[in-house]
């Protein structure tokens, strides 16, 4: 979708995109430098409002933009187009991205001291160079090589020899290295200042759509892959399967594609309908029941229906089945999705 190419296809249909792009797609350090601007007061952000989980509305990113020359090659065209990027930084996404990149480093400094600790089955490192590698690669599985600095100091303890045959016993050294680990100060604040910030484009013109409706617009899109979860994961639960035959995985999967498909169709009907009711559906949420939403999801929907008993009573002349009242919860429920309580 971020292509350039694709990008450049979309000009000549008068189609938009809002698209998130890859650092393979900027310039070098062009995060940094837009996002530098920022802290340096050379730009200002803009606030991104969207409503928070009480229904009120919260700053969810701060952003700026500015314009890019564009042109790629499309078949024998070169069409040129100007595109506006927006560098956003999420408020939510920085606090928790800090907190995991603190875990980071706090896990990459333990695992290289604990590479000095002696004892049964410990490796002991002779020589820097050896230590060194060990230590390096280290820092790489856990991606701290810009944050933390080391320094290699080795150590010589006198061994004393035995002696033998008339001759003295003659000293020996034992030799081994180890590690200094400390965080890089300037390093850790200008890391921590680049979490929670992406870079967006897209050619709508700003006179139609403002950095505020970008960020709202692409917060609260349909995500694919949250269709693929509830296929592989709950509440589908597609795994694989061993059978005799090719047409039963067919089936099972065309089956829960069905499955898929109205589980979609239900969610996107109820928030419709809600919105444009312009009503919130409250009760859904089993660890806060006075929380309301206006974007119920299906599963929580069809939650609200699982304490239905059906009683079969057999008698001598009839067959009695009682059902309970539904709640008034399943009946806004109904309601909402256009059906009648008469359904049950």
């Amino acid at each position: 979708m971020a292509s350039r190419e694709t990008r450049a296809r979309l000009m000549p249909r008068g189609a938009f995109s809002l698209c998130p792009l890859a650092q393979v797609q900027l310039a070098a350090g062009q995060v940094d430098t837009a996002l530098e601007a920022v802290w340096g007061g050379a730009q200002v952000l803009s606030s991104v409002r969207r409503e928070g989980p009480q229904g009120a509305l919260e700053v969810s990113a701060a952003g700026e933009a500015y314009p890019v020359a564009m042109s790629q090659q499309v078949g024998t065209q070169v069409p040129p187009w100007t595109e506006r990027r927006l560098v956003v930084r999420s408020v939510r996404q920085a606090p928790a991205a800090e907190v995991a990149l603190r875990a980071r480093v706090a896990k990459a400094i333990a695992q290289m001291e604990a590479l000095t600790q002696r004892g049964r089955g410990q490796k002991r490192f002779e020589t820097v160079s050896a230590f060194r590698q060990a230590v390096v690669a280290m820092v790489q599985r856990y991606g701290t090589e810009n944050l933390v600095g080391f320094r290699w100091p080795q150590h010589v303890t006198p061994r004393p020899g035995r002696a033998s045959r008339g001759q003295p016993a003659r000293g020996d050294h034992a030799r081994h290295a180890s590690v200094e680990v400390c965080v890089d100060a300037a390093a850790w604040e200008a890391a921590v200042r680049r979490l929670g910030g992406r870079v967006y484009g897209t050619h709508q013109p700003a006179e139609s759509w403002s950095r505020e409706q970008a960020g709202r617009a692409y917060h609260n899109a349909s995500q694919v892959e949250r269709r693929v979860g509830r296929l592989t994961g709950r509440p589908l639960s597609l795994t694989p399967m061993y059978g005799q035959r090719d047409a039963h995985a067919t089936g099972l999967i065309r089956l829960f594609s069905l499955a898929l498909r109205v589980l979609t169709l239900l969610e996107c009907v109820g928030r419709r309908q809600g919105a444009a009711a312009g009503t919130k559906l409250g009760g859904l949420s089993a660890g806060n029941p006075r929380r309301e939403t206006a974007h119920p999801t299906a599963e929580h929907l069809l939650e609200a229906f699982e304490d239905i008993p059906l009683t079969i009573v057999k008698g001598p002349q009839r067959i009695v089945r009682p059902m309970t009242v539904l709640s008034p919860l399943q009946q806004r429920s109904l309601a909402l999705l256009g059906f009648s309580p008469a359904l049950y």
